[in-house]
């Protein structure tokens, strides 16, 4: 009663959900530079995959000992429960991050960060088709509009007369955000009831594994830790588990829509921190136009539960 009383507190899941969409948007340009700093190159997919196990397998890890410390019972699982956590790793980790390790790669960090957002309007239209009380309006409509139409924006030269689109790039982000759009919806059914930090430990470290196993067959390997690189991969490691369990805590206690609203955050830090850290452009007309229509696309979205915000809490 207690977590429920400050999971569904105003004050705090605004705090949670922006902490949440500050550290995924860090991990655009934080994965960029693990490239680099483990002397990845940018044809060798089966070690960037191998490097995304190894981050994921950590995150699991990590938390699955801090469920332990706090009394969560972690090896008490019974067969309908482990099938549905190999499903949910299957899914939501080893699925989605090889197609987003290997679309980030072949693409930059703001148009990363832009193109990843597309995983809230994916989650609106599913919702429509799964539950009863989230159908889409014309309001969630013309949100999905403006926010697919930002995300083609940023794929337009500056100048807005030739249009660019790889589909190992940009294309691959698109399917990985609507994995994760599967997956979090999937994941929000498991927490009903199976603890929150225990599903998303296995899903982290499950997933993980699966990662480093596919990677691995196909050749790929991860060499070269200094200092700087170990600790890159540690901050992505904590990252995830921190990230992940906090937003699932999030879905737990709270309606989908009043948290989602905060997913238009995640492109703007995404862009800045691209900006900042991989010295990329993010003044560009172009850029500048797509984030927008995005913010104002997940806003509209999710616009009419944040009015009755008290409401949807406590129903």
């Amino acid at each position: 009663m207690k977590n429920k009383e400050i999971f569904t507190d105003k004050k705090f899941v605004t705090i949670i959900a922006t902490l949440c969409c500050l550290l995924w948007g860090s991990a655009y340009p934080a994965v960029k530079s693990g490239y680099i700093l483990f002397n990845i190159s940018t044809g060798d997919i089966p070690s960037k995959i191998v490097f995304a196990g190894y981050r994921f397998a950590a995150a699991g890890i990590i938390l699955l000992i801090l469920a332990q410390k706090y009394g969560k019972n972690v090896f008490k699982l019974s067969k309908k429960n482990i099938s549905n956590l190999l499903f949910l790793g299957t899914v939501q980790t080893t699925l989605q991050y090889i197609f987003f390790y290997i679309g980030i790669a072949n693409t930059t960090g703001v148009k990363s960060s832009i193109m990843n957002s597309t995983v809230t309007f994916f989650s609106v239209i599913l919702a429509h088709y799964i539950y009863v009380n989230d159908k889409l309006n014309m309001q969630k409509i013309v949100g999905c509009i403006a926010g697919f139409i930002g995300v083609m924006m940023v794929n337009f030269s500056n100048d807005l007369l030739s249009f660019s689109f790889s589909f190992w790039g940009e294309g691959f982000l698109v399917i990985a955000a609507f994995i994760f759009s599967v997956g979090a919806i999937y994941g929000k059914k498991l927490t009903k009831s199976m603890d929150v930090m225990v599903v998303t430990g296995y899903s982290l470290f499950i997933g993980g594994i699966l990662l480093i196993l596919v990677g691995a067959l196909c050749g790929g390997s991860v060499h070269h830790f200094t200092m700087a690189s170990s600790l890159l991969l540690i901050y992505l490691a904590l990252l995830s588990s921190a990230a992940f369990s906090l937003w699932n805590l999030l879905l737990k206690y709270n309606k989908v829509g009043p948290v989602s609203i905060f997913n238009f955050l995640t492109p703007i830090f995404g862009a800045i921190l691209s900006a900042v850290f991989l010295g990329e452009n993010i003044l560009e007309y172009k850029n500048i136009i797509a984030l927008i229509l995005v913010c104002l696309g997940i806003w509209m979205v999710n616009k009419e539960k944040i009015i009755s915000y008290e409401n949807a809490v406590k129903s």
